[in-house]
């Protein structure tokens, strides 16, 4: 008999989402009979993303879904075919799609909000969730279908260590932009700088984050991606040349606040400055997945850009590798492995 195991929502979290907030659930299982169009699949690896922490939110605070008290909780991942009663889809196939923290789910790939993609066979389970991930193709139409980069403009990019921000800053060097980030901690910053060839890494937790925003760029930035929001925000739009351009892609700095993220404080800056602020979520370019994948495999088979994962194994591991997330315990793309 299969053991089916999962981790659900205990409570909402009240600020800081802590592992407590979720509780194990073990059962055993039987696979069921699938309809027309559904995939039983078996999970093999799990990303941690900060995302999540919107669904854990009341109804009415969650813009895909709140998950309810006692439902496993969702996230992408990376799982095998069991079995298949889709047209597109073979037993033995890897997939990548959003899927409950367990070890067997049904899939219906047809009504799915987030695609259901099929991972090649030429590709690594790994790569799948982190070079060729929805992360790096948030980065890719984030930056390229959105900010419209330009040679020789100045990209800003918060959150710039975390599994999008990290790509954008690379893309953004490819398109021959100049790159200043922001991230936490110096170990993050040195990385940035020696590994994804930004111009300058500025540490959010040292000093006064406006001044350095400036003297990073005295002449301002033409792009900011903003992967945070908050203070951050604020700051940034006082530094955005003329006509600018902010990407919004998330505002982690609000996910365990327990307050909606808030906007910016004088909106005449945007009107006078003639800046225009977007948000847009990855998968309003679904139809246009294998134009960023295949630029992402070329720019990798060059050694031109590369994702740091942070990989750790054992499914107990999920809730605690989650919350290490929101106080920076993390070193690049967070996977966890269903392995013991």
């Amino acid at each position: 008999m299969r053991r089916n195991r999962a981790w659900v929502l205990a409570r909402r979290p009240d600020g800081p989402v802590a592992a407590s907030d979720f509780t194990y659930r073990e059962e055993d299982y039987v696979a069921p009979d699938l309809a027309e169009g559904e995939l039983l699949v078996g999970t093999r690896i799990f990303s941690c993303a900060p995302t999540i922490r919107n669904w854990l939110n009341p109804p009415g605070r969650s813009y895909r879904g709140t998950i309810g008290i006692g439902e496993p909780i969702r996230g992408m991942a990376a799982s095998e075919i069991l079995a298949t009663r889709h047209p597109r889809f073979k037993v033995g196939d890897l997939v990548t799609a959003v899927a409950p923290w367990q070890d067997y789910a049904v899939l219906r790939p047809d009504t799915a909000a987030v695609p259901v993609t099929a991972v090649a066979h030429d590709i690594d389970p790994v790569d799948a969730m982190t070079l060729y991930s929805p992360n790096s193709l948030t980065a890719y139409f984030g930056l390229f279908a959105v900010a419209e980069p330009e040679p020789g403009m100045t990209v800003l990019v918060s959150g710039a260590a975390g599994s999008v921000g990290a790509m954008v800053c690379q893309m953004a060097r490819l398109a021959g932009c100049r790159v200043v980030a922001v991230a936490g901690g110096q170990e993050k910053c040195r990385w940035l700088e020696d590994h994804c060839g930004v111009a300058t890494a500025i540490d959010y937790r040292s000093g006064d984050l406006a001044a350095s925003l400036k003297a990073a760029s005295p002449d301002g930035y033409n792009i900011f991606f903003d992967n945070v929001g908050g203070q951050i925000l604020q700051d940034a739009i006082d530094q955005m040349v003329p006509r600018g351009r902010i990407v919004l892609c998330g505002q982690i700095s609000a996910y365990d606040t327990g307050r909606p993220a808030a906007g910016p404080d004088d909106m005449m800056k945007l009107v006078y400055g003639g800046l225009r602020m977007e948000g847009f979520v990855v998968g309003d370019y679904a139809e246009r997945y294998a134009e960023a994948t295949a630029a992402i495999r070329a720019w990798a088979a060059n050694g031109q850009v590369r994702c740091r994962v942070d990989l750790r194994s054992g499914f107990g591991l999920l809730p605690y590798a989650f919350a290490d997330l929101f106080s920076g315990r993390n070193a690049g793309t967070l996977l966890v492995t269903t392995g013991a």
